[in-house]
């Protein structure tokens, strides 16, 4: 099995790593981390046993498989401390703003690379991640990269010039619908029901909801109209939500997402 490297361990670094772990995928002795808060190695250390390492360079020396996941603003410091090391290993970047034309500037030719989209669902193996069609890892590689991501949900392979619109998805999209939650336990909680009893049922609507759509893959507006009895309660909140500019609402959020 090959080593796994994380420079950066973040919210989605961490679902990431403890994903793979939970999922069985690789062992927590196969995984290493640098950060430079040490409070966040310790954090996943205690939970997965992962190897904290003191420095990028450390890391890559240590692994087969780097995952770039430090913020947008540092990559390319990051890059100039290590890309004479990447030599015969790959990189995987969960970096926003960062694809396969970015990083053949930035790194050695001989680099091979591939850009990724997680989200931060994948520490529940129920993730989403859009892998770049465009990378340089050989064909074992990106098999590897496929398989570690699926270990944690689904993935999906879309061209360069997709990636920012899946990712306003895919990415962006659990902020919305953890709103949407809030706000169907809120109107739950209006009506008299205990806030913890709201969020499970709003919760569990939404799972339900969605595997629904997956498995029988019948069109959402169908699904919708099945729920929809004439002159009934739902068709009225449908209609109360078309006035108020919901789906309009959400568009507009995914489009100014990219």
């Amino acid at each position: 099995m090959k080593k796994i490297g994380f420079i950066g361990m973040g919210n989605m670094a961490s679902a990431i790593a403890g994903g793979i772990i939970k999922s069985g995928f690789i062992s927590g002795d196969l995984v290493y981390a640098f950060d430079i808060d040490n409070s966040k190695l310790d954090a996943v250390n205690k939970t997965y046993g992962i190897n904290g390492c003191t420095s990028e360079q450390e890391l890559v020396n240590q692994v087969d498989i780097v995952i770039m996941a430090v913020k947008p603003n540092i990559v390319e410091s990051v890059i100039n401390k290590i890309k004479e090391n990447l030599h015969n290993k790959a990189m995987i970047s969960i970096v926003a703003g960062y694809n396969n034309d970015r990083y053949n500037e930035l790194l050695l030719p001989s680099s091979r690379h591939l850009t990724v989209m997680p989200n931060t669902p994948a520490l529940v193996l129920k993730g989403m991640t859009l892998l770049e069609k465009e990378n340089s890892l050989s064909d074992e590689e990106f098999t590897f990269a496929k398989e570690m991501f699926s270990s944690i949900g689904q993935i999906a392979i879309l061209p360069s010039y997709q990636m920012q619109a899946g990712g306003s998805i895919s990415g962006c999209g659990p902020a919305f619908v953890y709103m949407f939650i809030e706000a169907m336990a809120d109107g739950g909680v209006s009506l008299g029901l205990p806030r913890d009893v709201a969020y499970q049922l709003a919760s569990q609507t939404l799972i339900g909801s969605g595997t629904m759509q997956q498995e029988t893959n019948l069109h959402p507006g169908v699904l919708k109209d099945q729920v929809c009895s004439p002159g009934g309660i739902t068709i009225k909140g449908v209609e109360t939500l078309e006035e108020n500019g919901f789906r309009n609402a959400v568009i507009k959020a995914i489009k100014i997402s990219k």
